[in-house]
C-alpha cells in the first residue's frame, strides 16, 4: 500500500459530525467529553472563535475566554469525537479572519459587534 493509499484510508475512517456554520468572531459553547480515570462527563467552553484553519476532517478552531481575569485558549480539531456539541451564541461581525488583536484587549475595547446574519 502506497503513502498515498493509506493517507487516503485513514482519512475515510474519520467522521465528522454535522456541526453549525461559525467563522472567527462568533462566540460559541463547545459541549466536549472530559475522561477522567473510568469517569465521563461533559464540560462546556464558551468563548469568542479567533481563528479557523483547515478544511473538512483536518480542520481546527481556536476559541478564547477570560477566566478570573486571565485569557484561556483553546484548540480544538473539527473531528474530534469528543466534542458532543458546538452551539453558536452570537454572531460576530469582524472583518479579519484571525483575530488576534483581541489578545491585547481588555474589557470594553473586547467587545465584539453582532452581526445580522442568521444560521
Amino acid at each position: 500500500m502506497s503513502k498515498n493509499a493509506l493517507i487516503q484510508f485513514v482519512e475515510d475512517q474519520i467522521v465528522v459530525k454535522d456541526f453549525p456554520k461559525f467563522r472567527a468572531g462568533d462566540t460559541i459553547t463547545v459541549t466536549y467529553k472530559i475522561v477522567e480515570g473510568q469517569k465521563e462527563r461533559l464540560q462546556k467552553f464558551q468563548g469568542i472563535v479567533i481563528k479557523r484553519s483547515g478544511q473538512g476532517k483536518t480542520g481546527t478552531f481556536t476559541i478564547r475566554k477570560i477566566s478570573n481575569n486571565i485569557g484561556v485558549e483553546r484548540c480544538f480539531p473539527i473531528a474530534s469525537p469528543m466534542i458532543e456539541n458546538i452551539e453558536v451564541n452570537k454572531f460576530g461581525a469582524v472583518r479579519k479572519s484571525r483575530i488576534y488583536y483581541l489578545r491585547g484587549l481588555r474589557g470594553k475595547k473586547a467587545r465584539i459587534k453582532e452581526a445580522k446574519r442568521k444560521a
